[in-house]
């Protein structure tokens, strides 16, 4: 499932999966995106990876304005993910500010700059096996 969250609407690209169930994920996903939207992040982007990937049960794309805002929102979500006992997230490049990656577990949120995230079109490259079984809705 793709769903594209852009200032307060949200659209769903691909079905959900059967019998997911997976409840703890769901609520982490819950916390992960109202984390986000006090943010200020911008043209989040939630794919259901559940049975397509070992990774985790969902990847959260999404924006920031400047390197100093993708900081902020990790920073932000890092913070509120320990508050709610989720753990300590794995995190990769928050230093420079162009690509954060966090590892909550169930759930990958990639922090972009919008030309970094253009150039690596993440959300492609999770959408093309579900095109390719004619499953798009």
């Amino acid at each position: 499932m793709t769903t594209v969250h852009a200032k307060g609407s949200a659209r769903s690209v691909f079905s959900k999966g059967p019998g997911r169930g997976d409840d703890a994920a769901d609520r982490a996903l819950q916390l992960v995106l109202a984390s986000l939207e006090d943010s200020k992040a911008e043209d989040i982007v939630t794919i259901d990876i559940a049975g397509k990937s070992a990774l985790g049960d969902y990847m959260v794309v999404v924006s920031g304005r400047s390197n100093r805002h993708v900081m902020a929102i990790a920073d932000h979500l890092i913070s509120d993910l320990k508050d709610e006992g989720l753990g300590n997230a794995r995190v990769e490049g928050l230093e420079a500010g162009d690509w954060v990656l966090i590892d909550a577990g169930d759930i990958i949120i990639h922090v972009f700059r919008p030309e970094v995230r253009e150039f690596y079109a993440i959300e492609r490259m999770w959408a093309t096996p579900e095109i390719e079984d004619g499953t798009v809705h």
